[in-house]
C-alpha cells in the first residue's frame, strides 16, 4: 500500500487554552431585604388602590392596609422562617396544621381590635350587613383572606428556594463532571506510556540502533502531554501531530512487518479536539493486532474535516495466527472504554457518532466529532 504518512510532516503547533468549565455563582436566587422591600411595597400600593377603588374610599383604604400589612407580614415570615422548617420539612403535618390554624385566629382578634379602634368600628364594610361583634361568617373570609397571603408569599419562597437548589445540584454536577473528565484524561498519559515503553523494550531486547530516536519520539510526545491534557480542549493540528510521532514509533518497532496506509483531508485550521481522544484507537490496532500478529500486518487510518466535523475511518487486520510475545503487556485495556467514556461525558449526543465493529476479519473504527 502507498504511504501517505507525509502528508502530517507540514502540520504546524498552535497551544490554544480552553478553560474547562468556566464558574457559575451558586447563589444566585438569595432574597436580600431588598428583595422584601420591593415586593411588600408593590403589593401594599396595589392592595390599597384596590380597595380605595373599591370602597370609593382611600383613607380608610390607606389605614385598613397600616394595619393589616404588619399582621400579613408577621404571619407570612412565621410561617416560611419558622412553621414550614420545624414542622413540614419534618413531616410533622398535624402539628404544622394545628399552629397554623391557631396563629391565624389570633390574627383574627388582633385585625379585628386594631381595626374596631383606630380605623372604623365598622369592620367589615365590603360584608352583607355591619355586624358589631366577631362573627363565623366574618371570622372564615378573615382568616381565607389571610390564608391567601400567607400562601401566596409561601409560594414565592418555595419556588425560589427550589431555583437555587437546581443552580446547587447543576454546579455539583458540572464539577463532578470536570472531575471525572480530569481522572479519565490522567488515565490516558500513563497508559500510553507504559504501551511506548514496550515498544523501547522491544528495540533494545535487538539492540536496535534506533533506540535513540525512539527515545526522541518519546520526549515530543511527553512535551505536548505536559502541556495539553490538563486543557478540556487542544488544537487539532497538535492532536495529529502527537498521533503521527507515535505512528512513526511503532512504525521503528515493526519495520516491515506492518502496512501503514495513512491518509490526511481537509481543513484544520481554527478546530480543537479533547486531547489523546483519537490515539487509544490506532494503540489499540498496534495493540491487539500488530503486537499479536504472525506475519505481515495491515493498518488503513483516514482523517477527513468537514466544515465543521472530523470523520476517522480505522482499520485493521485481524490476526490469523497469534504468537508469543516477550513484551509484557497489562493486563485489561482502559484505552477504548476511557475514549468511549470521554465522549460521553465531555460532548453532547449530538456532538459526535462512534461505531466499532469487527467485519470479515477486519476490525474497524468509524468516529463522526464535531471539533
Amino acid at each position: 500500500m502507498q504511504n501517505k504518512v507525509s502528508a502530517f510532516q507540514d502540520l504546524g503547533i498552535n497551544n490554544d487554552d480552553n478553560g474547562f468549565f468556566s464558574s457559575e455563582k451558586i447563589n444566585r436566587y438569595i432574597i436580600t431585604y431588598k428583595h422584601h422591600i420591593i415586593f411588600w411595597s408593590i403589593y401594599f400600593l396595589f392592595n390599597t388602590l384596590r380597595w380605595g377603588s373599591y370602597f370609593n374610599d382611600y383613607d380608610y383604604s390607606l389605614k385598613s392596609n397600616l394595619i393589616g400589612f404588619p399582621i400579613h407580614m408577621a404571619l407570612s415570615y412565621f410561617n416560611i422562617y419558622y412553621l414550614m422548617p420545624r414542622f413540614v420539612y419534618k413531616k410533622k403535618y398535624f402539628l404544622y396544621t394545628l399552629l397554623i390554624l391557631t396563629s391565624l385566629l389570633i390574627m383574627l382578634l388582633v385585625k379585628y381590635y386594631l381595626t374596631y379602634y383606630f380605623v372604623t368600628t365598622n369592620v367589615w364594610p365590603e360584608g352583607p350587613e355591619p355586624i358589631e361583634v366577631i362573627t363565623f361568617n366574618y371570622a372564615i373570609q378573615m382568616m381565607l383572606g389571610e390564608l391567601y397571603v400567607v400562601s401566596f408569599v409561601t409560594a414565592i419562597k418555595i419556588t425560589v428556594d427550589w431555583l437555587a437548589e437546581h443552580s446547587k445540584l447543576h454546579e455539583l454536577e458540572k464539577r463532578q463532571l470536570a472531575t471525572e473528565l480530569r481522572f479519565l484524561r490522567s488515565q490516558v498519559s500513563p497508559h500510553f506510556f507504559f504501551n511506548t515503553l514496550n515498544n523501547i523494550y522491544a528495540l533494545t531486547l535487538k539492540k536496535s540502533n534506533r533506540a535513540p530516536e525512539v527515545v526522541l519520539k518519546l520526549s515530543e510526545l511527553m512535551r505536548y502531554l505536559l502541556y495539553a491534557t490538563d486543557k478540556r480542549k487542544q488544537s487539532l493540528k497538535n492532536e495529529i501531530e502527537c498521533l503521527q510521532n507515535y505512528i512513526d514509533l511503532e512504525r521503528i518497532r515493526f519495520d516491515d512487518s506492518l502496512e501503514i496506509d495513512v491518509g490526511l483531508s481537509g481543513n484544520m485550521e481554527g478546530k480543537t479536539i479533547a486531547p489523546m481522544l483519537l490515539i487509544p484507537f490506532v494503540e489499540n490496532c498496534f495493540k491487539h493486532g500488530a503486537s499479536k500478529n504472525i506475519g505481515k500486518m495491515a493498518i488503513t487510518l483516514d482523517i477527513d474535516v468537514k466544515e465543521d466535523f472530523l470523520y476517522l475511518n480505522l482499520k485493521n487486520t485481524i490476526p490469523k495466527k497469534v504468537k508469543n510475545n516477550k513484551i509484557p503487556t497489562r493486563s485489561g485495556g482502559i484505552g477504548l472504554s476511557n475514549v468511549k467514556k470521554r465522549l460521553e461525558l465531555g460532548y453532547s449526543p449530538d456532538d459526535y457518532q462512534l461505531k466499532i465493529k469487527k467485519k470479515n476479519k477486519t476490525f474497524h473504527v468509524y468516529l463522526k466529532l464535531k471539533v
